[in-house]
């Protein structure tokens, strides 16, 4: 299983979304970066994302993007590859 990282805040329901999502997929450790919390990490997310909003998720060093794009993943049926690191 690839390591997961999410950019998140505090009563964002999209974050909540993206992690039952991964939670569901038999993600045990996620590494949740909480930019609510840390302005420097909201500076890092902006400036490797140039992304704004939250969640941003990353499977492995592959940014995925926000849940709509997890979604759009699962939907798919190409998450659980990233996932397993098959891609």
């Amino acid at each position: 299983m690839q390591s997961v990282t999410i950019y998140s805040k505090e009563n964002c329901p999209y974050c909540t979304r993206a992690k039952s999502l991964l939670k569901q997929k038999g993600v045990t450790k996620l590494n949740e970066i909480r930019v609510d919390l840390d302005s420097k990490a909201r500076e890092k997310m902006v400036e490797i994302t140039g992304r704004m909003t939250v969640p941003q998720i990353f499977i492995g060093k592959t940014h995925v993007g926000g849940f709509d794009d997890l979604a759009a993943l699962n939907h798919a049926g190409k998450l659980d590859e990233l996932l397993t690191g098959l891609s």
